[in-house]
């Protein structure tokens, strides 16, 4: 328990983004799944493993309930929030209609750079044999293509949602027959960018979204009943 955390856990007493920091790194082990939905997030622990005061700890705790991916459980402190499916249909309603619009935006001003970053990742999702990798790439994938929509808000919108479903939307990877699914889609997205045909990538990242919807859905129903 927050062996990767400890990892990061410098002498913050003289340093004045302390809080950002720690919000950083218990972000990261959030999404990454080491710290669980239903887990409790000790204060003090996590002050000591950074040789800080509870304050930025505090302060870090309350920037991530702000973003849902924590809540503050009556005696029993700041908790990782599960997931519902009520939950996973708002975050997927929104994606699918705000990322088709990021699409479209982005392939308008894509740059060849861009291309080629975005299939290197695309490549190295469909390569990858350590299932703990298939969700950063999967991410770095899609952020890449929307990189060239100068939409910054609406980015920042879909990186908090994206957030959300992360550590739900690796396991369902792991888990399932997802991987196959989801190469032939990014390639079909790629390609779609490559020509710049706006349009069509928006339809292929919405089908592409819904895809990945319909599969989260499944996984947890079964997991819940499980």
């Amino acid at each position: 328990m927050y062996e990767e955390i400890k990892s990061r856990a410098v002498d913050l007493t003289k340093t004045a983004s302390s809080s950002e920091i720690i919000f950083n790194a218990l972000r990261d082990e959030i999404i990454s799944g080491r710290l669980p939905a239903g887990k409790a997030v000790k204060q003090e622990h996590v002050a000591k493993l950074f040789n800080v005061s509870r304050i930025p700890v505090r302060e870090a705790l309350m920037r991530l309930e702000s973003q849902g991916l924590v809540f503050n459980q009556r005696h029993k402190g700041y908790v990782v929030t599960p997931l519902s499916t009520d939950m996973v249909a708002e975050i997927y309603e929104l994606r699918a209609n705000l990322e088709p619009l990021i699409m479209v935006k982005a392939v308008e001003n894509m740059t060849q750079e861009t291309l080629e970053e975005a299939r290197a990742y695309c490549d190295s999702f469909g390569e990858e044999t350590d299932p703990s990798r298939w969700g950063e790439w999967n991410r770095l994938f899609h952020e890449t293509l929307y990189r060239d929509s100068n939409r910054p808000y609406h980015l920042k919108v879909i990186d908090g949602a994206i957030d959300r479903v992360d550590p739900y939307l690796r396991a369902q990877l792991i888990l399932t027959d997802g991987m196959d699914t989801a190469r032939k889609e990014h390639m079909g997205i790629f390609e779609a960018c490559a020509k710049g045909d706006a349009e069509l990538a928006a339809q292929l990242t919405r089908e592409h979204i819904l895809e990945s919807y319909d599969a989260l859905v499944g996984y947890l129903k079964q997991n819940q009943s499980s």
